[in-house]
């Protein structure tokens, strides 16, 4: 388990919250100490920094996810639901999909840079998955500009140089995992 500033803080604060104010009656070390010991060492305040909370919320299906770091949105859609094994065709079901959240773009876009950034798992060669993810994007944005208006398109593909999680734990490919990775994220930014 990853030991982050923001994880121990809100360990922190759950603890403070539990342990709530009956605990004053307890940790006066004067109230246990031994009075002629005089090895009482202070407590010393946890400062931790904490960064932008980027609350992610998925669709039952698992195939969309929606996460939102202050202004900026980010919409994922799984490349399973977009496309088939290997391929940069949308299927019937994406188009579906990406006319929803095309309105959802068009109602609470601020305007401006859409950002479309294809995706893939750690199978396969680094070239040939940066120029699929690439493809898959642009198929996207394809399929997005028959619908939003006064919106310019930044298309990139990051192959598997951006996994959202590990393809690979403990020595182990995780399948659940690398399907959460092929992905393509329609990124803007939200009215304020």
């Amino acid at each position: 388990m990853s030991r982050s500033p923001e994880r121990l803080t809100i360990l922190a604060l759950g603890l403070a919250l539990f342990a709530g104010p009956a605990t004053a009656a307890w940790a006066d070390p004067g109230d246990w100490a031994d009075p002629g010991d005089d090895t009482t060492a202070g407590v010393e305040d946890v400062v931790a920094p904490v960064e932008d909370i980027v609350a992610e919320v998925r669709s039952l299906d698992g195939a969309e996810s929606e996460a939102r770091q202050g202004e900026q949105v980010t919409v994922a859609l799984t490349s399973d639901v977009l496309f088939a094994l290997d391929r940069a065709v949308l299927t019937p079901r994406a188009r579906q999909r990406l006319g929803r959240v095309a309105a959802r773009v068009q109602a609470d876009s601020a305007g401006g840079t859409v950002r479309i950034e294809g995706h893939t798992d750690d199978q396969g060669d680094d070239a040939y998955n940066a120029a699929l993810s690439l493809r898959r994007a642009q198929a996207v944005r394809q399929s997005l500009q028959g619908t939003l208006t006064g919106v310019v398109f930044q298309v990139t593909g990051f192959g598997e140089r951006r996994p959202r999680v590990p393809n690979v734990v403990r020595g182990r490919p995780l399948e659940e995992n690398r399907a959460r990775n092929r992905r393509v994220e329609i990124v803007f930014t939200a009215k304020g």
